[in-house]
């Protein structure tokens, strides 16, 4: 086991919007240095590589295998991608933080957390809002008793990105377009951001899903239902009824026509002996609770939550010190299987359906 003190090099493949949030990130944690970029795209690697001083480029994940000077990668590849590429760093004996979702279909998700486990190396997936304090909070909450046996929930993920341009045009821009494609990788919203409520919601009842029933919607937002090569049939919103292995019964929605919300998550439990109310809004925390004596005046009050360490952080502390490496790929293989299942019953007609193991 490494110390605190060992020195991490970290490889990062795929240079998109994304990846400047793991390079930010990492490039704050002492010890840590981000060795090399890959990208098949040879211009925004070399403009990646420069704006971050970067020392070397590869234009694919075999030449930088090759290469070898790295313990880690983070992996922000299209969705698509996560498995092959993730299965030959494992296989290269390299540590890995993949980009949600794990993978596209949960056989291969399952691979890669078994490849992990064999190879006896740390898998965490990215689900960043675990990064939020106040949910992290919440769900030490209901571990610990503090609202009675959980009974029911409400969780959504709110964006309005189709309705309002604050993060661009989407109907002129690929990197906003090809989420509405599945001929593109995309699982719509389902997969893009289904599974980060699906983790808030499960982490902070402390229960996987154990069945669930769920209608998936495309809308027609262009006459003919294309532009250029896009055909936009990939879902814009969903909702899922959902039953957990504790016995809690709840809802679960995302929608990208959320008009008034850019990228807000709320979820709300309650248990026999009070309730928690958990938001992310405009990037602003907020934690309440109403519990005895207050229930029966509905008196609620706020919770107050310490910083925790980001997913980066706990990444890099799993490598050096053996830390729980969480959320793990097993976890997010679980997920996987609640997004399939929730396509499956989609398509049978939003039959419930069990997740089993």
């Amino acid at each position: 086991m490494a110390s605190a003190a060992t020195p991490v090099r970290i490889l990062i493949l795929g240079t998109g919007n994304m990846a400047v949030n793991h390079v930010t990130a990492f490039q704050k944690i002492p010890g840590v240095e981000i060795v090399a970029g890959v990208d098949r795209r040879p211009e925004v690697l070399s403009d990646f590589c420069d704006r971050f001083a970067i020392p070397h480029k590869f234009a694919t994940l075999e030449k930088a295998i090759a290469w070898g000077e790295f313990d880690a990668v983070s992996n922000v590849t299209p969705d698509a991608a996560h498995h092959a590429t993730t299965l030959a760093l494992l296989n290269a004996g390299k540590h890995v933080l993949c980009e949600k979702p794990l993978a596209t279909n949960a056989r291969h998700a399952l691979e890669m957390a078994e490849l992990a486990r064999e190879k006896n190396l740390v898998g965490m997936v990215n689900l960043s809002y675990r990064n939020v304090a106040v949910l992290q909070k919440a769900a030490s909450l209901v571990a610990e008793g503090d609202i009675g046996t959980l009974r029911h929930f409400e969780a959504s993920y709110l964006q309005s990105w189709l309705t309002q341009p604050a993060w661009g045009d989407w109907r002129t821009q690929d990197q906003w377009l090809w989420r509405l494609s599945t001929r593109h990788g995309s699982k719509g919203v389902l997969g893009d951001v289904g599974i980060h409520i699906l983790d808030f919601a499960t982490y902070a009842a402390g229960s996987r899903i154990d069945a669930l029933s769920c209608r998936l919607k495309t809308f027609d937002k262009t006459e003919g239902g294309k532009i250029g090569e896009h055909v936009l049939d990939a879902n814009d919103s969903f909702t899922l009824q959902a039953e957990l292995e504790n016995g809690a019964l709840g809802t679960i929605s995302a929608t990208r026509f959320a008009s008034g919300h850019l990228n807000d998550l709320r979820l709300r439990l309650y248990g026999d002996g009070g309730g928690l109310e958990v938001r992310f809004e405009k990037r602003i925390e907020t934690l309440r609770i109403c519990r005895n004596p207050d229930l029966e005046t509905a008196d609620w009050c706020e919770v107050t939550a310490d910083p925790v360490p980001t997913v980066y952080d706990r990444f890099v502390s799993a490598i050096r010190e053996g830390a729980p490496a969480e959320p793990g790929f097993r976890h997010g293989a679980d997920l996987q299987k609640a997004l399939d299942a929730a396509e499956r019953s989609h398509a049978e007609g939003s039959l419930f359906l069990k997740i089993g193991d």
